[in-house]
């Protein structure tokens, strides 16, 4: 049978990708995807995730919006990276499926309590939604078959700051509420993106000769490209939540994991810095994180997706 999927998004570009990555693998379905503030305002994540499933003809599956703002923050968006509208002003039909009715952490509580041990949770946001799920019930994460989540670096290199991955930086202290709760749980860090995921002009060419969806995943990623190249030093753009979708989908894309007593940095000066506390005693486990993986395997699992 198909892997069950649940994913919590703050659906901008590379978010879109990952979620038609879910929608078009014969390995997985989609029960439920539920919005959170981050890369852009949630009313425009909410659009771009439901006009993105209706590119692929899965207008089946519930959207819920979730929390518009951090925990205890103001919202800080990366539209400086995604564009306005998160989609780097590519035109999108408006969408014609409806919001579910009620709070996404409601619907995310529901879930995990009458279908516990059904669905692997993919997180590719901010943790807002998630941490608020923690703080109703401590045992969330531990309903759910596993947590992948699209958080951090493993080598110290960040993206919004010097040492700073997005999404933990958004809300840190939604992040450290998470680590430190029950569940199994994977970590696959910008780090990972920007090694193996990384699409440079060539890639790019190849992924829009796929057809209308390579052409829609390369459009909607042209301001991360002018920011990739020009901020972070990239050769192109990088697609850190399809990767991390990519592995939840197939573990078996992992090279190297290390499990890991891991933390947030939540103070004004290292904000969003993911790091490992490593002294002895051992400092008990509490997240796996993803150090290495088949960076071909996972191009072709792109491709595969975006392929009509």
């Amino acid at each position: 049978m198909p892997q069950s999927l649940v994913i919590d998004t703050d659906t901008a570009s590379d978010d879109a990708v990952a979620l038609l990555m879910a929608a078009r693998d014969p390995r997985s379905e989609i029960r439920a995807v539920t919005v959170v503030a981050g890369n852009v305002p949630l009313v425009q994540g909410v659009r771009n995730a439901k006009a993105t499933l209706e590119l692929v003809g899965a207008s089946d599956v519930p959207v819920w919006a979730g929390c518009p703002a951090p925990l205890i923050r103001d919202l800080g968006t990366a539209q400086n990276v995604h564009g306005s509208d998160g989609m780097s002003g590519t035109p999108l039909p408006e969408p014609r499926m409806a919001t579910q009715d009620g709070h996404a952490v409601l619907a995310l509580l529901d879930i995990a309590r009458d279908e516990p041990g059904r669905h692997t949770l993919v997180t590719l946001g901010p943790l807002t939604n998630i941490a608020a799920a923690i703080t109703i019930d401590p045992e969330f994460l531990t309903r759910f078959e596993h947590t992948y989540m699209m958080l951090g670096t493993s080598d110290g290199n960040g993206n919004v700051s010097a040492i700073g991955e997005y999404n933990a930086w958004a809300d840190p202290e939604a992040a450290q509420i998470v680590l430190r709760a029950p569940g199994e749980k994977t970590m696959v860090g910008w780090d990972i993106s920007r090694k193996y995921a990384v699409i440079d002009p060539d890639e790019d060419r190849r992924l829009r000769d796929l057809g209308k969806l390579g052409r829609f995943a390369a459009d909607i990623n042209r301001d991360v490209h002018v920011f990739a190249v020009e901020e972070t030093g990239l050769a192109g753009y990088d697609l850190p939540d399809p990767i991390a979708m990519a592995i939840a989908i197939d573990p078996g894309l992992i090279v190297d994991a290390e499990d890991l007593h891991l933390q947030v940095a939540t103070d004004a000066t290292t904000r969003g810095h993911t790091y490992a506390d490593r002294r002895t005693p051992p400092r008990p486990v509490n997240t796996r994180v993803v150090t290495r993986v088949d960076g071909q395997v996972f191009l072709d699992t792109l491709r595969a997706a975006l392929t009509l």
